[in-house]
């Protein structure tokens, strides 16, 4: 039996048994996929200083590191049950039962599809899997596609694709529904957009979002939106062309859309044929919470975090004795802030077991949490710190209960 189990070898599970192996524990992680890594894997970008975040050099990097100091990863295991036994936690996995009395779930985000009709045709995927197949896989997604869904995620992954060679021809919108909600709404997505315009390539397109920090001068903006799009790295980016539906016979052929008014819906008259033979849709991202549900940990609904999260505090410890919760997870942020939160799991962990040589790594590894995500280059929610608090004092009051 080891002292710690993981379930996640991404950024937060890699970094959380790092840092508790170095105290001295034993540390065995789990996860389905066939390699380490987690959405690091698929992650390629220039920074704003022209420095290049390569995730897959980053997995590898955190791959060695837990195993020159014995970290057992055990990569292409399911985890399907977690259950508190006695004074200890056991899971069960497609190859058997492990048991250990410290447990960290780092189960990271999934993707949230938006349906689109047509979108059961072949060649249609979410900006996810093309991120794998492009950067991981090195397969081709196709030729010329479009991206359906204009958030921070699409935009990032639009680029990495064009990097690899791969041609988007435009990034629209979804067809407005109760399902895509926000997602279809112009006014909505400009405010997101100007989140992240700071790293724009354009210097036009830098100082223009500078001057649009009142509400009316956003609506203004999204009333006299270009038809053609506003392009960044060449790639046009549409805030009033929304997807009717993805056409085509046995695969993509294309995609129909329409000019929408400031509020999403569509102007009749509008309509055109996007040709096309791939199409990728993007409808964010939420924790990956269930097996913390399964084991029976208190939730909270954080819009600013991405969704329902499980509760913890700020040493990533849950109401439930030796659960810990590290990552997206516990809220949709950078693999930055992840392997940072995972180094205050690892050293948490080590603390509870009495093996923690020094109580000021742990201060330390969370100034460093603020720090990272203070100075993150992409903020997926605007109220990160704002939920964050929110989840730490439900927690508080829920294991005063």
């Amino acid at each position: 039996m080891n002292d710690v189990l993981v379930i996640g070898a991404g950024p937060a599970g890699l970094s959380a048994a790092i840092a508790a192996a170095r105290q001295g524990l034993s540390v065995k992680i789990v996860d389905e996929f066939y390699r380490p890594g987690g959405r690091l894997l698929g992650q390629l970008h220039e920074e704003p200083d022209g420095v290049w975040w390569n995730g897959l050099a980053e997995a590898a990097r955190l791959d060695q590191e837990a195993r020159a100091l014995g970290v057992n990863i055990s990569c292409g295991v399911s985890v399907y049950d977690i259950a508190r036994c006695d004074d200890r936690w056991r899971i069960s996995t497609t190859e058997g039962e492990w048991e250990s009395s410290l447990l960290l779930i780092a189960t990271g985000a999934s993707e949230a599809a938006v349906p689109v009709p047509g979108w059961t045709l072949p060649g249609v995927m979410s900006i996810g899997a093309a991120q794998v197949m492009t950067n991981v896989q090195r397969v081709r997604v196709g030729k010329k596609g479009v991206v359906i869904g204009v958030n921070i995620l699409s935009v990032a992954i639009a680029r990495e694709l064009q990097l690899a060679g791969v041609h988007v021809e435009q990034l629209i919108l979804p067809p407005l529904s109760e399902v895509s909600g926000k997602a279809g709404r112009p006014h909505e997505i400009m405010r997101s957009l100007l989140r992240v315009a700071h790293l724009a390539p354009s210097p036009v397109i830098r100082l223009g979002s500078k001057l649009m920090g009142s509400a009316w001068m956003q609506r203004l903006a999204v009333a006299f939106f270009p038809s053609k799009g506003v392009r960044m790295w060449d790639m046009p980016i549409h805030l009033r062309t929304a997807a009717l539906e993805i056409v085509g016979t046995s695969q993509v052929e294309g995609v129909r859309t329409a000019r929408v008014t400031p509020e999403g819906l569509p102007i009749p008259g509008t309509e055109q044929l996007i040709p096309a033979d791939f199409v990728c849709i993007a409808g964010g991202l939420s924790p990956l919470a269930e097996l913390a549900a399964i084991a029976g940990c208190p939730f909270a609904y954080v819009p600013a975090l991405g969704g329902h999260v499980p509760l913890h505090d700020e040493y990533m410890k849950t109401p439930l004795p030796g659960l810990y919760v590290a990552g997206n997870i516990t809220g949709i942020e950078s693999a930055r802030v992840a392997m940072s939160q995972g180094t205050v799991a690892g050293l948490s962990m080590a603390q509870a077991s009495g093996l923690l040589a020094d109580d000021s790594l742990l201060s330390q590894a969370q100034l460093q949490v603020k720090r990272v995500r203070q100075n993150a280059t992409i903020q997926f929610h605007p109220d990160i710190a704002a939920g964050r608090e929110l989840v730490g004092q439900m927690a508080a009051a829920w294991t005063a209960r």
